[in-house]
C-alpha cells in the first residue's frame, strides 16, 4: 500500500528526509560524481544477486527483457528514494538518461500498491540500507 511517506521528488531531494547522512550528503544533497557511480554499481551487484538476474544483462544498454527492466526499475529507485542519489546521477550509473531514472521511480511507486510488490520493494530497501551503512555513514 503506497503511503505519502514514500514519495520521491524529480530533484536530489525526496519528501522524506533522505537515509543517506555522510557529509557527501550533507554537503551537496545527495552522493554525487563518481561515488554515486560506484554506489550503482553496487547497487546493480546486489539486485543481480537478490532477483537472480545477469549482472551484465543489467548493465547492457538498449532495451531489455521486461524481468532485467524491471530488476533494473527498481535498483534506481532504492538508489534514489533510499540512497538519496540524485536522479541525474542514477541514470549517469546506471548508463541511461534522467528521465529513464524518472519513469522508472514513477512506475515501481505506482506498482507499490500491490502488498506482494511492495514487500519485493521492502526487502530491497533493506537490503541496500544494510549495504551501505557504512560506505554512506548511515
Amino acid at each position: 500500500m503506497a503511503t505519502a511517506s514514500r514519495k520521491y521528488s524529480q530533484d536530489a531531494d525526496i519528501s522524506a528526509k533522505p537515509v543517506a547522512s555522510s557529509s557527501a550528503t550533507r554537503e551537496g544533497g545527495g552522493v554525487r560524481g563518481e561515488r554515486a557511480v560506484e554506489v550503482c554499481e553496487c547497487m546493480m551487484d546486489i539486485v543481480s544477486a537478490l532477483f537472480n538476474v545477469s549482472g551484465k544483462e543489467l548493465r547492457r544498454p538498449g532495451r531489455t527483457g521486461l524481468d532485467v527492466s524491471r530488476v533494473r526499475q527498481i535498483a534506481m529507485y532504492v538508489t534514489h528514494v533510499v540512497l538519496g542519489v540524485s536522479m541525474a546521477d542514477v541514470g549517469r550509473g546506471f548508463g541511461r538518461d534522467r528521465t529513464t531514472v524518472v519513469h522508472a521511480c514513477h512506475l515501481i511507486e505506482d506498482m507499490r500498491d500491490d502488498e506482494d510488490f511492495d514487500r519485493v520493494v521492502v526487502m530491497t530497501e533493506r537490503v541496500a540500507m544494510a549495504a551501505f551503512r557504512d560506505r554512506l555513514g548511515l
